[in-house]
């Protein structure tokens, strides 16, 4: 199932692990994240400088760090979440690494950006960015982590960082 627009949803079911995959083959040093609160409130991310861990709590582990130094060509960097079980939300963002550090507009909208979450069943939703060229971070998509289980919603909702050192200047994007 496509999420093309912003807005739109699916529920995710039961899983074993949530295989999360964002592309791109464009000239940008573009970075797979995740931002994740507990039930209780406490925050945390998982990122090229500070990868995860699936045998134990956050139970979310990032590949790697592709596409450095804004090289093209086949890029891909994959998120595994194996519990969402004392997890509130996810929500999976993409940033743009130098542009971040300059605090200066990404290059989405020229960009080839795509994501897809797949279950241990094979069942696949891709989500396409619908934010337009503002921000130098997105946040693509949002896992709800409900009472009648997981939901994915294209979140698609873009803005501003400097600097990667301030996770409260991220959860004002997610949050706004």
């Amino acid at each position: 199932m496509e999420l093309k627009q912003k807005g739109q949803s699916a529920n995710v079911g039961s899983f074993k692990q949530l295989l999360v995959t964002m592309k791109w083959t464009t000239a940008a040093d573009f970075d797979l994240a995740v931002c994740y609160q507990r039930k209780g409130g406490q925050y945390g991310l998982c990122y090229f400088g500070d990868l995860g861990n699936l045998n134990d709590f956050p139970y979310i582990q990032l590949s790697g760090d592709e596409g450095q130094g804004d090289s093209g060509g086949d890029n891909e960097e994959q998120l595994r979440i194996t519990k969402l079980d004392d997890m509130e939300a996810l929500w999976i963002l993409c940033w743009d690494y130098g542009q971040v550090q300059k605090g200066a507009p990404a290059r989405f909208a020229d960009s080839d950006v795509s994501l897809t979450v797949m279950d241990d069943s094979g069942n696949s939703h891709g989500v396409t960015l619908d934010a337009g060229a503002f921000g130098n971070t997105a946040v693509l998509a949002t896992i709800e982590n409900g009472a009648v289980g997981p939901k994915l919603t294209n979140t698609s909702k873009a803005g501003t960082l400097k600097g990667l050192t301030n996770l409260q200047q991220l959860l004002d994007i997610i949050n706004n």
